[in-house]
């Protein structure tokens, strides 16, 4: 049936959503709560603790498994934060959700966009978001900002006939349209849908250790035959040896790491959110320390989407004042219902008119793209595009002069337009024959205030900046420029990019400003960059942005932005604020560097918890500590201390080759602590010891060595750290002397030689250590604080 400007009746409405031809389509904005709950339990850490777990709970030893907790608190805090953030995201995307004006039964209704049926006939005015795609039935010097889509920032004309896409705005004029295309067949859901594929973000952190995991695990299965094989040997007892077991199995699987990590990166979320920026995902926050190079879109990034007057020259010999000349144009913005954005900034720079009684004026019109008033006692006046209105100007010097600044401003971008005189006053949409050019008025992107010290950040941290947008490139340099991008000066022109991924990063690699960028050169640009081992930001607020978002190693949108940027970029500025950038990097680089510090510390346990478990193993005697006993080493020299280093500041430039650095750290400190431990353990066995008290004795050894190691990893020390230290060490001197602790964790004290004896073997294993630390190849980075 063919549909008519009365629009659909409700049995067609009916038949249309019992036919799907709706524009009700799910939008996720992330993964379900189903997904994030299964995706934080289910994990190779949890299924390999959770073994342990089981066994230890099946011989009714509970004070052993006090690791379970560690399970329990890493699956909630990762659950809680992304269920946070799927909350925030969500409720952002109801915020924005937008509706629409259409004709039913030959009466307007504004409904959900969501409830906007195929054919609906849909009344357009100004401010309204188009969601779906359609032809203009009727217009009145309507303009549309398709610059979400195409990143194109002048508004198009549309009239009668011409095709509309979702995603775009009406900022002048209004119309009619049809719905011709909604849901999944819209313009705006098609160039999107391949971003609404979920992916991890990339994680050298999460990767590295998963993979440490994979090798323990891997390790634990020839390690763990040898163990329980030695211990049902040596013990008398099936429950002994399984404690003897368990305790060098667990003490191999680094449990704490993984907690701590998470609740690094919960606290970097968290410190986000106080600046309104949405995290997504918590291991996003390790790519922030890891950017190299940042692509930034003009609109909306670099500048506010607005306008503002840059200045007012006057030309030729007009007699006109400046004083009058603002005021007329001052007054031409007053007169307009509804002026566009460029008589908006004028209007803005002089909110004061001049208080002339206006007797005649025409409203601006982005087809005749001029607007004029007419005033008692001061005459007519016009303002639109200089193109337009020189063509009726008589020829001379005033003309030239018009002409040669005009080309001056246009060559830097600057959006121009001509202030004119007419004698013979108004004459309906017909412009005089001579009018006389009075003033240029020259308007500028309003900039986001903080742009150049943000752009000035990333030069001093050795952040490259590429600015891509689908605006001219003239105007994105003159931008760029401003903002004080380095070879802004020469801008490129997309559409002479080539196709080829290699010659494409060279031109990338040598220029910084990029205009007529499609959304797929987005992309390709992303993925060029990448094939040159950089680590790429992207800013968008587009639809036009999102597979660029999705692609790149952290995508940031803006909170006014579109649905679909917000719902696959890792990070959302909710107050669109750009100049939040340099502490969101900042906050990623706290994160990764004292991740990688604590992770020396949790690594460093892995190893002496391996090299003593093949010694156990080969030497069949009993395994020198109980899981309890690991639990109270663990807490003092690692979980707490490392809590407190995980959170303390550190601006260290990140930089890849995680895993191996630590590796090389903590590999020696390990096998040298280890020995530490297993000299003091066998000398205080060979001396017929009660087999309790030489464990005693093996925990205080270990406990020296690891407390040193702590140390190392604290440098540059600072106050607090000498406090956390001490802390450390009055803890475990607390557990050997309270009677109630020390019975709990099975920790008889020796005599005083045996507890010299090992206190003497474990300074003698720090001093190794120190010396390994200073001398060789495997000490760690220089931490940069700022404590």
């Amino acid at each position: 049936m063919e549909t008519t400007l009365k629009g659909l009746s409700s049995s067609e409405v009916a038949q249309r959503r019992t036919d799907g031809q709706t524009n009700d389509v799910a939008d996720p904005t992330s993964r379900t709560i189903g997904q994030i709950i299964k995706a934080n339990v289910i994990t190779p850490f949890n299924i390999l603790l959770g073994i342990l777990l089981a066994i230890i709970l099946a011989i009714g030893e509970y004070r052993d498994g006090l690791f379970g907790f560690v399970l329990v608190a890493n699956a909630a805090i990762g659950i809680f934060q992304e269920v946070r953030s799927k909350r925030s995201l969500d409720a952002l995307a109801v915020l924005n959700a937008p509706h629409s004006t259409v004709r039913r039964d030959g009466a307007e209704t504004t409904i959900a966009s969501k409830d906007v049926v195929l054919d609906d006939i849909i009344v357009l005015t100004l401010g309204d978001q188009i969601v779906v795609d359609g032809a203009i039935l009727a217009s009145t010097n309507l303009e549309i900002d398709e610059s979400l889509l195409t990143g194109e920032a002048d508004p198009v004309d549309k009239s009668t006939g011409d095709n509309v896409m979702s995603g775009s705005f009406v900022v002048a004029g209004s119309g009619v349209m049809r719905a011709t295309a909604v849901g999944a067949d819209s313009y705006a859901f098609r160039l999107s849908s391949e971003a609404r594929r979920f992916s991890l973000v990339k994680s050298e952190l999460r990767t590295g250790i998963n993979r440490i995991i994979t090798i323990v695990g891997w390790m634990m299965i020839p390690i763990a035959i040898l163990l329980v094989t030695s211990q049902l040997a040596t013990h008398d007892g099936f429950v002994a040896a399984v404690q003897g077991s368990v305790a060098g199995l667990v003490a191999m699987v680094p449990e704490g790491l993984v907690l701590l990590t998470s609740i690094a990166f919960a606290v970097g979320a968290t410190r986000l959110a106080s600046k309104k920026v949405l995290t997504q995902e918590l291991a996003a926050i390790e790519g922030l320390a890891r950017v190299d190079t940042i692509c930034l879109d003009k609109t909306g990034t670099l500048t506010e989407g607005s306008l503002s007057l840059s200045t007012v020259e006057h030309l030729g010999s007009s007699d006109a004042s400046s004083v009058t000349a603002v005021s007329v144009l001052a007054a031409i913005g007053e007169s307009d219902d509804h002026p566009n954005p460029s008589l908006a900034a004028i209007v803005a720079a002089y909110p004061k008119g001049p208080g002339w009684t206006l007797t005649d004026s025409i409203a601006f019109s982005s087809a005749r793209k001029w607007s004029a008033a007419q005033f008692a006692d001061h005459g007519a006046w016009y303002l639109g595009a200089p193109d337009i209105l020189l063509d009726n100007a008589p020829a001379g010097a005033a003309l030239d002069s018009a002409r040669e600044r005009l080309q001056h401003y246009s060559s830097r971008g600057q959006r121009v337009l001509l202030l004119t005189s007419s004698a013979s006053g108004l004459n309906g949409e017909t412009l005089p024959t001579e009018l006389v050019p009075t003033a240029l008025v020259v308007l500028d992107e309003q900039l986001r205030e903080a742009a150049p010290q943000t752009i000035a950040y990333f030069g001093e941290q050795g952040v490259a900046v590429k600015v891509i947008s689908g605006d001219s490139p003239v105007t994105v340099g003159a931008v760029a420029t401003r903002c004080g991008v380095p070879g802004a000066d020469a801008p490129i022109d997309a559409r002479t990019l080539p196709d080829d991924q290699e010659a494409l990063a060279d031109v990338l690699e040598k220029h910084s400003v990029f205009g007529r960028v499609t959304p797929q050169q987005k992309r390709a640009m992303v993925h060029a960059l990448q094939s040159r081992g950089h680590t790429v930001a992207m800013t968008g607020d587009g639809v036009n942005d999102t597979l660029a978002l999705k692609d790149a190693d952290v995508g940031v949108a803006m909170g006014s932005g579109s649905a679909a940027a917000r719902a696959v970029a890792r990070f959302v500025l909710l107050a669109n604020d750009f100049s939040v950038f340099p502490s969101v990097v900042n906050e990623g680089r706290r994160v990764i560097a004292n991740v990688e510090r604590v992770a020396n510390l949790f690594l460093t346990k892995t190893f002496y918890a391996v090299v003593l478990a093949i010694a156990v193993g080969i030497g069949h005697f009993p395994f020198p500590f109980l899981p309890r006993h690991f639990t109270i080493i663990s807490s003092l020299t690692i979980g707490t201390p490392g809590f407190f280093l995980a959170l303390s500041q550190n601006n260290r430039r990140a930089v890849t080759g995680f895993l191996r650095r630590v590796l090389r750290f903590a590999i020696p400190a390990g096998v040298i602590a280890a020995v530490a431990t297993l000299t003091a353990y066998l000398i205080e066995r060979s001396s017929n010891v009660p087999n309790d008290q030489a464990r005693t004795v093996a925990v205080i050894t270990l406990f020296t060595v690891a407390m040193w190691v702590l140390a190392i990893l604290c440098r540059p020390m600072s106050w607090w750290k000498y406090l956390l230290l001490i802390a450390m060490a009055i803890g475990f001197v607390g557990v050997l002397v309270i009677p109630g602790l020390r019975d709990y964790f099975d920790l008889p004290l020796p005599d005083a030689r045996d507890i010299a004896s090992a206190i003497g073997i474990g300074v003698i294993g720090a001093a190794v250590i120190e010396i390994g630390w200073r001398m060789t190849d495997w000490s760690i980075p220089e931490q940069a604080t700022n404590d």
